[in-house]
């Protein structure tokens, strides 16, 4: 059998693909090859500047491409439930939900706007949140799909001795 590639994704007409992190790397490719196969995207980005930048790019080679940009900031549990809110009274049923947006944090401890560690709050619990509130617009749907990706940094990943933080993960591990 073939390796699967993007020429194995089954049309996607008529679904609503919900992606965050869309303006760059594989949330990008994520929204190029749903809207290359028929799917209106909602690019859902921290940055909409960046977004509309990702949306000319994909439309430059996705001829008659749906996409909306729609702020997104995963560090803050307020603008996941603005976004929430306002992407479900435009799209009540959600087909497909790419969870890819996340930060890589490198340097001092810094949190999100709810007081939670930036690169857990944003990367995981700001996720877990958006999925959370978006499950009945899921639900509407039969062979609706929610997909996390996540990175292999962490294989890069070590703790800085001189850091309290990492000397207090290291301690709890």
């Amino acid at each position: 059998m073939a390796a699967w590639n993007t020429r194995h994704i089954p049309h996607q007409h008529g679904r609503v693909a919900v992606v965050t992190g869309a303006n760059s790397g594989l949330g990008l490719v994520s929204a190029t090859e749903l809207a290359r196969h028929g799917a209106k995207v909602v690019l859902a980005v921290r940055d909409t500047a960046a977004g509309g930048q990702a949306r000319e790019g994909i439309r430059a080679v996705v001829t008659g491409a749906d996409l909306e940009v729609r702020e997104l900031d995963l560090a803050s549990l307020a603008s996941v439930q603005a976004f929430a809110k306002e992407l479900t009274a435009e799209h009540p049923a959600i087909d497909l939900l790419i969870n890819n947006a996340g930060v890589l944090h490198l340097g001092p401890a810094r949190t999100t706007a709810d007081g939670f560690e930036l690169h857990m709050g944003t990367n995981m619990l700001g996720h877990f949140a958006l999925t959370g509130l978006l499950l009945d617009s899921l639900g509407r749907i039969d062979a609706a799909r929610v997909i996390n990706i996540s990175s292999i940094t962490h294989k890069n990943a070590h703790l800085d001795v001189d850091d309290p933080a990492s000397k207090r993960c290291a301690a709890e591990a």
